[in-house]
């Protein structure tokens, strides 16, 4: 009794087919290896890594006979629980870097910015990010239509009632940005309230500088000293992405199973026609930027396709800011300015696309009669409801529940279970929307400060 205990409950290994595919994704790993010992680039590695996670993750469902049910099968939960150790691991890892780099970075920037630069950053910004998020929802109401979303659908069998996610007020969502207290702030990893925090004493380093500079030297140098630092320990770190790439696919694939997307292909077809036609509206903007949109792709595959396999806009961070930094070229100050405030308000895919896609959905299935007024208020609820939603996975569904509810839609929310059941498929889009847009804006802001260095950019990595 005890060895098994042992081995189901502490090890998690009661079945040769989990030894198997630990064994398997080691395998991988030892190709991912050989492709890096063989200079391969990183972007072609992480690509080829994404299609290995996808393969793995179809031959576990193929063995498991195709189950509806993925995590009633022991075994599976097994694999999935030991992928997760390093997928996950490596999105921990990430995450670990999110808060000292956006403290050093943001009060570092504002330390050599001046009150102009600083007051105009933050009002583009986050004009872009809620205008892009208007668009995104405009977007997802019109492909809904498109669909049908909804239409026809029987519902008879699902009770309704009024179970909601807690709903906050707008206003208690902005005075939550506030830091209060800065250091719990850390802690919790909200971004804007460390955002604030550190433009405040930036701001101080920056008026104190005059006077006493001598005084104040160091603690400049030492902000400086730790900015390098953490850059250089993200570095590492991010070197081991295309391992984690195939861990978090072969993943999401085993756990969520084939039959659940099957299910609602069309919701997910719509889903991602959406993804599609705003990830060129981003683009449009790049080009729009000055920057030749071909190469910008090409520059940022790998941090598109860890966001998308990820499912986490803020643990994408570090990633992402490296990257408009050292290969895009856009001033290391604003990107972590820019990249980090996406990272939590004006999400175009999880704030933005998603809760107008679900919002006709369950007004189709519930039988509401839509008109314009009701399109209208709902693009305005969603602008507004995009500030504060933070760029973890699962943190969209808090947004489709704060918008049914802004449209008085709230009653019928278990309408959406159906769709609720694949959200990290429809995730895995959706985040990697969120980062494109990011660095969309992130690069369109950078231009119009006049923060870009186009040799950084025409160089080939």
């Amino acid at each position: 009794m005890g060895d098994k205990s042992f081995l189901s409950d502490f090890m998690m290994i009661t079945d040769i087919r989990t030894v198997s595919f630990i064994f398997l994704l080691f395998f991988t790993f030892f190709i991912v290896k050989k492709m890096e010992q063989k200079k391969v680039k990183f972007s072609t590695r992480t690509i080829i890594a994404t299609i290995i996670g996808l393969i793995l993750g179809v031959i576990i469902q193929l063995v498991a006979g195709l189950p509806k049910n993925p995590s009633e099968i022991t075994w599976i939960n097994e694999v999935t629980k030991w992928y997760g150790l390093f997928g996950y691991g490596f999105m921990d890892l990430l995450k670990m870097l999110v808060v000292p780099m956006i403290f050093f970075a943001i009060t570092r920037v504002i330390i050599n910015m001046n009150d102009d630069n600083l007051g105009t950053l933050t009002g583009k910004t986050i004009g872009m990010l809620l205008l892009t998020t208007a668009i995104s929802s405009i977007v997802g109401i019109l492909v809904a239509n498109l669909f049908s979303l909804g239409v026809g659908v029987d519902v008879s069998n699902i009770q309704i009632d009024t179970t909601m996610k807690e709903i906050v007020p707008i206003v208690d969502t902005i005075r939550d940005l506030l830091p209060s207290n800065p250091v719990m702030a850390m802690a919790e990893g909200k971004v804007v309230a460390i955002v604030i925090f550190a433009t405040f004493l930036g701001m101080a380093v920056r008026r104190q500088r005059k006077k006493y500079l001598e005084t104040i030297k160091p603690f400049i140098d030492l902000v400086e000293a730790c900015y390098k630092i953490i850059v250089s320990v993200s570095m590492t770190i991010i070197k081991f992405m295309p391992y984690a790439v195939v861990a978090l696919l072969a993943n999401t694939i085993a756990s969520r199973g084939l039959s659940s997307i099957i299910s609602v292909m069309q919701f997910i077809g719509a889903l991602y026609i959406s993804v599609f036609i705003v990830f060129v509206i981003h683009l449009i903007l790049v080009l729009l930027s000055g920057i030749n949109p071909l190469r910008y792709l090409k520059k940022v595959t790998e941090v598109l396709l860890l966001a998308f396999t990820s499912r986490s806009s803020l643990g994408t961070l570090p990633v992402t800011i490296d990257k408009l930094t050292n290969s895009i070229g856009i001033e290391e100050g604003t990107s972590s300015f820019v990249a980090s405030l996406a990272a939590n308000m004006g999400m175009n895919g999880c704030a933005g696309i998603y809760p107008a896609l679900m919002a006709v959905t369950v007004a189709n299935m519930a039988g509401i009669d839509l008109n314009m007024s009701f399109y209208f208020m709902l693009v305005f609820v969603i602008t507004i409801s995009s500030l504060g939603i933070a760029g973890l996975p699962g943190t969209a569904t808090m947004s489709v529940s704060v918008v049914l509810s802004g449209v008085g839609l709230g009653a019928y929310f278990p309408l959406a279970g159906g769709i609720l059941a694949i959200d990290p498929i429809l995730d895995m889009g959706r985040t990697m929307l969120n980062v494109n847009g990011a660095m969309s804006i992130a690069i369109f802001v950078g231009k119009s400060e006049n923060k870009f260095n186009k040799e950084i950019f025409e160089k080939n990595h």
